[in-house]
């Protein structure tokens, strides 16, 4: 048998580590350039230089890439898809040990020193105390699945297993999955273009605890939604020395947030789990700069997460809110204005972004609406988020006799929650991994809903009522600078399954991989999971034994 590169713990370690070093936080050059190593990478094994047509990079936008890279086996169609992300989020709380955060070999040495040990948290302090973690940003979130998943292909090429391997690895996972959002109609052309039958999406993020002492390990057969509703409230500006002339938008937009907040209205429950409740992520005026004229203009971001809902189902959801906001504000400044005895700018009214649109068509054409939508379009310093947001700011100043306004949309990103518990693959996958863990004097504990948030989000699509309309006629920037391929992920029929490693402290400074999951437990099941896609249940009994 040929020599495998990354076949005993101490390469695929050595693999990690070296992923980890190509410094790839998102909106960075390094995520740039990760594409283009990784392809040279995956080029060193025999099956890619035999094959080169296998391997591709894909346009992600913003100069970035997403890897494929195919293992076809000539009398195969059936074919895992293996799901990863390569982009990490910044890394500035590491402090004086920023310049080390891509080195986990050095950084989890260093950690060890006096100096750096005594502000560890206690729990970090223990686990570094035992040998069997390796800190550093990425080992975790989430390099290592990626280690695994190439680890996978080049056993599967080496041994000719009789099933097919797809990995597809993407940038910006982390902010707005634009890598697996572009890769989804790639995934759909090379299943055409190879005959291929996708039979399962394969993510491997890592183990994610419940809770803060939470050290159990997990694999998921779905993944949690996310959607962000978002409102511009429009008031009316004045002087501060006659404050009842106008209306500040932070006023209108206090009774918003505070209902949004944890409004038990947007909680789900499916099997059990339940969803984590709203909160606001951002809430702000739109004043560029001090003066003593009246905030007349804010903006406000909510998260909500989904399990069944549509993008139109919350919506319905979120306006039926916001007019018993606007219904409260309104009633509290007419008691206002009738103790000043003033006649005050009158009631907010809600509206929705579509609706506002079609105001601002009619009164302005289309041409002028375009011009004032391209306008903040082509700001390159603001994100989808901001943009979103200046737009229907744009339109409401040239609208202001819809004032005062709280206008709803949507900003992105939008993930769509997917579940496959109740697909008998899936359910015969999660014992297998669950007797599996038990060779190892482990257990693994199944969670419907990944609570991470991923990428699994844009394949298996699933809406016979079309509930994702609601989004696209309310995303000020839908079409121009995000969409989702809809049709191409409802198109990609196969359960979703994440099985990866466990680690702790996701985002954080003390981000760590469990050594012996990562190295030495997550390849055997990884591997008998595939195998169990091809070989007889004589055979599988050999491989986990």
């Amino acid at each position: 048998m040929n020599q495998l590169l990354w076949g005993t713990p101490s390469t695929l370690r050595s693999l990690l580590c070296e992923l980890v070093n190509w410094d790839s936080r998102t909106l960075t050059e390094g995520e740039n350039t990760f594409a283009p190593k990784l392809e040279a990478k995956l080029n060193e094994l025999a099956y890619f230089i035999n094959n080169p047509n296998q391997l591709a990079l894909h346009d992600a936008g913003l100069g970035r890439q997403a890897v494929t890279a195919l293992y076809k086996h000539p009398e195969a169609t059936e074919t895992i898809v293996l799901i990863s992300h390569f982009d990490t989020v910044w890394t500035e709380e590491y402090g004086v040990l920023e310049p080390f955060a891509f080195y986990p070999e050095m950084l989890t040495k260093m950690l060890s020193e006096p100096q750096h040990n005594a502000d560890l948290p206690e729990d970090a302090r223990i686990d570094l105390e035992t040998g069997n973690y390796l800190f550093g940003r990425g080992t975790m979130d989430m390099k290592m699945g990626l280690a695994l998943h190439m680890q996978l292909i080049e056993k599967a090429s080496v041994e000719k297993w009789p099933i097919n391997l797809l990995l597809a690895t993407v940038p910006d996972e982390e902010v707005n999955s634009a890598g697996m959002r572009a890769v989804v109609k790639e995934l759909v052309r090379i299943r055409e273009e190879q005959g291929l039958t996708y039979k399962l999406f394969l993510n491997s993020e890592p183990s994610f605890s419940q809770n803060p002492t939470d050290i159990a390990e997990y694999v998921y057969s779905g993944t949690i939604g996310k959607i962000m509703p978002a409102a511009l409230f429009y008031g009316k500006e004045t002087h501060v020395g006659e404050p009842m002339k106008g209306m500040t938008a932070n006023y209108i937009a206090s009774y918003l947030t505070q209902r949004m907040e944890w409004n038990e209205l947007f909680r789900e429950t499916d099997l059990g789990e339940s969803t984590p409740l709203p909160v606001s992520l951002q809430q702000k005026d739109l004043k560029l700069q001090y003066s003593t004229q009246t905030p007349y203009r804010a903006v406000a971001l909510y998260n909500v997460f989904l399990m069944k809902r549509t993008a139109s189902e919350v919506m319905d959801l979120f306006e039926q809110v916001a007019l018993e906001a606007m219904a409260a504000c309104n009633d509290s400044y007419k008691v206002i204005c009738e103790r000043e005895q003033v006649k005050g700018v009158g009631e907010v009214n809600v509206l929705r972004y579509e609706q506002l649109l079609e105001h601002a068509l009619l009164k302005l054409g289309e041409k002028e609406v375009d011009r004032l939508k391209q306008e903040v379009l082509h700001n390159e310093e603001w994100d989808d988020r901001e943009k979103s947001l200046r737009i229907v700011d744009n339109l409401m100043i040239q609208c202001q006799e819809l004032a005062p306004a709280t206008v709803l949309l949507y900003a992105p990103p939008y993930y769509p929650a997917i579940n496959s518990s109740d697909n008998p693959l899936v359910i015969q996958s999660i014992e297998l991994m669950k007797k599996t863990a038990e060779t190892f004097n482990n257990t693994v504990e199944q969670i419907h809903y990944f609570n991470g948030i991923c990428d699994l989000s844009y394949v298996n699509y699933d809406d016979d009522t079309n509930g994702w309309a609601a989004f696209e006629s309310n995303t000020p920037v839908w079409g121009e600078t995000y969409s989702i391929p809809f049709t191409e992920m409802a198109q990609l029929k196969a359960p979703v399954f994440n099985v990866g490693p466990f680690g702790k402290d996701a985002h954080q400074r003390t981000e760590r991989l469990h050594v012996d999951s990562a190295f030495v437990e997550m390849p055997v099941m990884l591997e008998t999971l595939v195998k169990s896609m091809y070989v007889t249940n004589e055979s599988l009994e050999t491989c986990t034994g």
